[in-house]
């Protein structure tokens, strides 16, 4: 086993708590280090767990776990928890793990999953939806439909998702999220493939050459990943093509590496809107 062998990859970092008296990690948080890679892993694939197992009638059970010790992991050590799905049978799947300090493999691992009637417990099929999700993800494609259009076009994906992430979620009052803007703005709106919308924003032209990204929301169980990067980067080259000069935004606070890392430089002082800490941030097109 090693690194090349996997698409995904967790990073993790070596906690106190996880060391034993031989001051190492304590054989069984191996275990743990996987579970939170296969969770990341459905994030990855697009899939908000509890919502998309919902859609898809059934949950996944453990069936078998099994480790192998190559090397002990360290305090503060930085670990990669390589994952993949490594083959699909009728109802049962599994998934092969490789914890890695660099290019060093220091557990390797293998869990037998059972998908199965949450309220019986016993196994059914594999959903084709789910097993069509697993092997284009495995195969290098992408997971996920990003669509950009109007307002109309639009509404019924990003309406859902921008109230569950900014009405529900952060408490913001529905008379602010919804204004007169979203009818002229550009949108997009990312859909996994069982339907569900995931991320979404909008672009508005507030004066001549510059554009303005806003309404920025990604589903809160997939966040980490790039959604939110493939919508900005999408954003980006529509305001390119119309011939915009500048792109600016109002970053949460909380988001301002995220823009950081895509270009966009912050000025000016921290300004509240709808109650939030916000930053006025803007990047340059050649």
């Amino acid at each position: 086993m090693k690194r090349s062998d996997f698409r995904f990859f967790h990073r993790l970092r070596v906690r106190w708590a996880e060391i034993d008296m031989q001051k190492i990690v304590f054989n069984g948080h191996y275990l743990t280090y996987i579970d939170t890679a296969v969770t990341a892993y459905w994030g990855r694939v697009a899939l908000p767990y509890e919502t998309a197992f919902h859609i898809l009638g059934g949950e996944l059970y453990v069936k078998k776990a099994t480790l192998e010790y190559h090397a002990s992991a360290l305090m503060d050590d930085d670990l990669s928890v390589g994952m993949k799905c490594s083959r699909l049978g009728k109802s049962s799947m599994v998934f092969e793990a490789g914890i890695f300090r660099g290019d060093k493999l220091l557990i390797s691992g293998e869990l037998i999953y059972v998908f199965a009637d949450p309220l019986t417990q016993t196994s059914k099929p594999i959903p084709e939806a789910l097993r069509n999700i697993l092997l284009i993800y495995e195969a290098g494609e992408s997971v996920v439909d990003l669509k950009i259009g109007s307002w109309d076009a639009l509404k019924e994906g990003a309406a859902a998702l921008r109230t569950e992430v900014f009405v529900h979620e952060q408490e913001i009052p529905q008379e602010l999220e919804w204004d007169e803007h979203d009818a002229k703005a550009v949108h997009a709106v990312i859909w996994n493939k069982l339907g569900q919308p995931v991320a979404t924003g909008r672009l508005l032209q507030p004066k001549p050459q510059v554009s303005q990204i806003g309404r920025m929301a990604v589903s809160k169980p997939l966040r980490g990943g790039n959604l939110g990067r493939q919508v900005i980067e999408a954003f980006i080259e529509t305001a390119r093509q119309r011939g915009d000069k500048e792109v600016i935004l109002h970053a949460q606070c909380s988001a301002e590496g995220f823009y950081r890392r895509l270009g966009f430089q912050a000025h000016g002082d921290i300004f509240q809107d709808a109650g939030i800490d916000h930053i006025e941030m803007s990047l340059k097109l050649a």
